[in-house]
């Protein structure tokens, strides 16, 4: 069985849930950091702080979805700007005082103006390896 934690809405230009759950994972879409500037929402203008950003909103993700960021066991980070590297590794490591979870990297490209995104998969907290 598969749960689709926040599905897209008919017609939704981004035809992906945010996340899933399944077999006792949790698998989050790619994502960066929130940007609404009608309703006062910035992502933030340095790497560093959209890595800040993007991981709350991964956080929140992975809470609505029964899970949580020190049971991530796989993160995915997108930059746009190979010379960002360094200071997206800076902040990101803040987020996992418990230990890193395995990461690979990769340049992307969207039709935004976001420095970096994440897609993560991680434990379910009720399947939790202890």
């Amino acid at each position: 069985m598969i749960d689709f934690i926040s599905p897209p809405k008919p017609g939704d230009p981004r035809p992906f849930s945010r996340a899933t759950r399944a077999a006792g994972l949790v698998y989050v879409s790619g994502h960066s950091a929130p940007h609404d500037p009608a309703n006062g929402i910035h992502r933030g203008e340095t790497a560093a702080q959209q890595v800040r950003q993007s991981l709350t909103r991964i956080g929140e993700i992975l809470q609505e979805a029964g899970s949580r960021l020190d049971l991530v066991v796989q993160m995915t980070m997108l930059i746009t700007d190979p010379a960002d590297y360094a200071q997206c590794n800076e902040e990101y490591v803040k987020h996992f005082p418990g230990g890193l979870p395995a990461r690979h990297t990769a340049r992307f490209g969207v039709p935004t103006e976001a420095k970096v995104a994440f897609s993560c998969v991680a434990l379910a907290a009720d399947r939790q390896e202890v």
